[in-house]
């Protein structure tokens, strides 16, 4: 298959055992030329594809680059690359260790490889990519994590187009988009998916009761054994909620582990989301697990590594370790867990409490992974589990050349019970999404070697843009349809003069108006008449003429008429009797004469001129007259242009104009104006709603472009850029790692650290990169007047910067800690490291990562340019002060 190829690799002497076919795939496409996205599950065995990429590399004298998203994970490659290579063939590169860095295989961490992209002069970034013939982009899946999404997308985006990518990913619901999306910016690429797992996983669902299969035969629905019995007790239990109301009860830590180890399901991983609690379990647990051989191996190997590191060790922890059990979290010393990962890949460890961090590629499988509860706090409130963060913690079960079956135990809490472990086991995973954010680095390092249509190009590749086009795609459809719409209806119009058509609609349009206005003021003519009639109709006599419509009138028009009698009403008013032009008697109310003519001459009435007999004299009756009455209803005139008020005579002059012109339009006089209205509406229409698509699509597509050019203003604002080029200052920041560049490259430029002790020096740089996530953290030591005084000296330029972002709505953090970094200052003035950690209520896992943080930035200062000397300089003893046991890395 690849021996005509490259003659001098032999894929049975590489790899003595028969290759799933995913991995034949993946190497038959390295071998083609392509890059490859290897979606499979976990412990599938995908790092082997990346180690035949090596393996080849080495066979054409090439290098390979190994990134991984954690420091940790780093290490433990270059500890496995070491032993299959040999050492001075494997290099290391970290935030905090920089060992063979010219070797033809270099682990990473995935930011140091992107900052070689970006080409900052920053100590090992600065490695070359000469003979870099392929990157593996290990834990690929990492582009989902909020913080350090970007990092990954702009290596993808930024590595050379002549280098080969080999992404490995647990597996997600989208990764045919994600190929697509690296085939579109990197080059040729090949989706190898596979959801082979070489162990099997069986899942199970323990309870006070015992130890149950949690899927049915099928393995796609709840065990109806688990399921609520209706009308039983026990109605709640798979819902995890009350039973007689009192809550579920969870199975107890030792009753879960002997269950384990009586169906030899040991060693387990057993996930609790604190570290808290990962502590008391292993305090609480006080069974041994180990047999009297494995017990023997534990205190040879634990006892040596204390003597190799006498201030490693913890009581609290070493005793439960000779008995098989240990936690495993980001509190304890890295050391530690550094032992425990080793001592549990022995088989020697039989239960690890760990939390979620341990499911994120540390190589640390486990017959069995117990999952304590199905939902965890977040910075967005308690939530349940989603499934890929369940099937990532579930892929650690099952061990390859071990393990037949890989078991996954989910336990009942007051809170969830089998329906929920139900769904999460047979849900799929979930999709990649894109967590790409500009930052001030990527700004200034794109602008010092881009122009600003260079720099826009490469941020619309990346994968956020690239879902977005997908997501916009049918709207941008949708547009397209009303475009068409609009052409269309443009071709039936062709032969009109539109010029004409928009003439006439004005017009149209105008005597509208002119009509509205006309109606009011007749109204406002006839309110003013009607306040008149009341007093006029109280002394009209006989022979008076009017207008009638109303209630006991409905006419369309008002009929005039002659007032004949007046009878007593029902109240207080009348009723009149009043013969119409029409000659028809009628009986109304006063609130039936819409006008009266007082001005007229009255009619001259026989004064016993009365309605038929037969007429009842109420409201609302009509009857027509005879021959008598019809000369009477002759003498009525027409009055309905009587009492016309002036304004309103005029209005119907101008109407009257007006509606003369439309007639004689050529629009009016074609053949269907109306059609010809309503198809230019409709375009107007049409038009108006495609503007409003094209704004919404422009804001949506141009989303990480807006947000780009928001921290170009900021940068301008602070003296970094001179139009779009770096300053001296934009240099400074352009040339540091951080989670805010500009905030840390205004504060090393400020002055206010460059006198600074080397002591002081690490405190006040502590305080820029430390967050406080716990408010009722302590530290027993006083910050020093010098560093607090440097720091206040910092306010003003970071009140400024807050009130930026948050105009920009941009959310780099700016810290600028006090509470803690005292800590750094001790450490730093040679304070043993057992004190330390008495004198503060942080655990020794966040004292080391608070220290390493700081060293991280102190060692990046000597490279930075445009910095005093002095800075420079104690910035560099001060990392020699910090850089000690069990600060510093040990890579064995």
């Amino acid at each position: 298959m690849n021996s005509q190829l490259f003659p001098e690799l032999n894929l049975e002497r590489i790899f003595p055992f028969q290759l799933d076919e995913f991995q034949l795939a993946a190497i038959r496409a390295l071998n083609a030329n392509r890059s490859v996205v290897v979606c499979a599950p976990t412990g599938s065995g995908k790092t082997l594809i990346g180690e035949y990429a090596i393996y080849r590399a080495l066979s054409r004298r090439k290098r390979v680059f190994y990134t991984t998203p954690l420091k940790a994970l780093s290490n433990q490659k270059l500890r496995d690359f070491r032993d299959r290579f040999g050492a001075d063939m494997v290099g290391l590169l970290t935030g905090d260790a920089s060992i063979n860095r010219d070797a033809p295989i270099v682990v990473m961490t995935t930011e140091i490889f992107r900052n070689m992209l970006y080409g900052t002069p920053i100590g090992e970034v600065g490695t070359s990519l000469v003979d870099v013939e392929a990157v593996v982009l290990d834990e690929c899946h990492y582009m989902n994590d909020r913080q350090r999404g970007t990092v990954w997308e702009e290596s993808i985006i930024y590595c050379p187009s002549t280098i080969q990518l080999v992404a490995l990913s647990a597996t997600i619901a989208n990764s045919q988009q994600l190929t697509d999306w690296i085939n579109q910016v990197h080059g040729p690429t090949e989706l190898i998916y596979s959801e082979f797992r070489p162990v099997p996983l069986e899942f199970y669902f323990c309870n006070p009761k015992g130890l149950f299969p949690l899927l049915d035969n099928s393995k796609s629905k709840i065990n109806p054994r688990l399921k609520p019995k209706p009308g039983s007790g026990d109605a709640s239990q798979a819902r995890g909620g009350r039973r007689n109301g009192a809550r579920l009860e969870s199975p107890s830590l030792e009753y879960t582990i002997s269950r384990l180890a009586a169906k030899d399901m040991l060693p387990a991983i057993y996930f609790i989301f604190s570290r808290r609690g990962c502590d008391q379990a292993v305090a609480n647990l006080e069974m041994s697990l180990v047999n009297s051989a494995e017990a023997a191996q534990l205190r040879q190997q634990i006892d040596e590594f204390l003597a190799r590191n006498p201030e490693a060790g913890r009581a609290g922890q070493i005793e439960p370790l000779y008995r098989g059990i240990a936690a495993h979290h980001a509190g304890i010393l890295p050391t530690w867990k550094g032992l425990v990962e080793e001592l549990f890949q022995q088989g020697l460890i039989k239960v690890v409490f760990a939390t979620e961090t341990l499911a994120a590629g540390i190589n640390m499988p486990a017959r069995t992974t117990v999952i304590s509860t199905l939902s965890k706090r977040t910075d967005r409130g308690h939530r349940l589990l989603n499934p890929s963060e369940f099937l990532q913690m579930a892929g650690r079960a099952g061990r390859r050349g071990m393990d037949k079956i890989g078991h996954v135990v989910t336990l009942q809490t007051p809170f969830e019970g089998a329906k929920e472990a139900a769904y999460l086991a047979t849900a799929q995973p979930d999709p990649l999404v894109s967590q790409f954010t500009p930052s001030y680095g990527m700004v200034l390092n794109l602008l010092q070697t881009h122009t600003l249509e260079e720099a826009r190009e490469l941020i619309e590749r990346s994968f956020g843009q690239y879902l977005a086009t997908l997501y916009l795609k049918p709207h941008y459809e949708s547009l397209a349809h009303l475009q068409a719409q609009v052409a269309q209806i443009e071709a039936q119009l062709e032969s009109i003069d539109m010029e004409q058509v928009a003439k006439y609609e004005k017009l149209r349009q105008r005597i509208k108006v002119e009509r509205q206005l006309l109606k009011t003021l007749h109204e406002q003519a006839q309110e003013a008449r009607v306040e008149q009639l009341g007093l006029t109709l109280s002394f009209a006599v006989s022979g008076t003429l009017l207008s009638l419509r109303g209630k006991h009138v409905p006419t369309a028009t008002p009929i005039p008429a002659v007032l004949v009698a007046k009878t007593p009403g029902a109240g207080q008013a009348p009723y009149l009797v009043c013969l119409g032009q029409d000659n028809r008697w009628y009986v109304v109310m006063t609130s039936d004469v819409v006008d009266l003519y007082a001005e007229l001459p009255r009619l001259e009435l026989a004064s016993d001129l009365l309605p038929p007999a037969e007429m009842p004299l109420k409201p609302g009756q009509s009857r027509r007259g005879n021959q008598e009455t019809v000369a009477i209803a002759r003498q009525i005139p027409d009055v309905a242009q009587l009492n016309i008020a002036p304004e309103v005579l005029a209005q119907q002059a101008k109407v009257a104009a007006l509606e003369a012109q439309l007639e004689a339009h050529p629009v009016h006089k074609s053949d269907n104006p109306a059609t010809i209205l309503k198809r230019r509406n409709k375009i107007l229409q049409l038009q108006a709603e495609i503007v409003e698509r094209q704004a919404e699509l422009s804001q949506l597509s141009q989303h990480h472009w807006e947000e780009f050019l928001h921290l170009i203003e900021i940068l301008q604002r602070f003296g970094c850029l001179n139009e779009l080029v770096p300053t001296h200052l934009g240099q400074v920041a352009a040339a540091i790692r951080g989670d805010n560049e500009l905030w840390l490259g205004l504060a090393l430029s400020s002055g206010e650290f460059d006198q600074l002790d080397p002591h002081h020096l690490a405190a006040a740089i502590a305080a820029l990169v430390t967050e406080n996530t716990r408010p009722d953290s302590w530290v027993r030591y006083t910050l020093a007047s010098e560093v607090e005084e440097a720091l206040a000296g910092l306010r003003s330029i970071r009140r400024q910067l807050f009130q930026l972002q948050r105009r920009y709505n941009v959310a780099f953090p700016i810290w600028l800690e006090y509470d803690l970094v005292a800590l750094v200052e001790q450490w730093a003035l040679g304070v043993e490291w057992s004190e330390l950690c008495a004198n503060t209520s942080l655990d020794e896992g966040d004292v080391v990562r608070l220290l390493r943080r700081t060293l991280d930035l102190l060692s990046q200062i000597p490279h930075i340019p445009y910095l005093s000397e002095a800075l420079q300089r104690n910035a560099y003893r001060a990392m020699q002060l910090l850089d000690r046991f069990p600060v510093n890395e040990i890579v064995e």
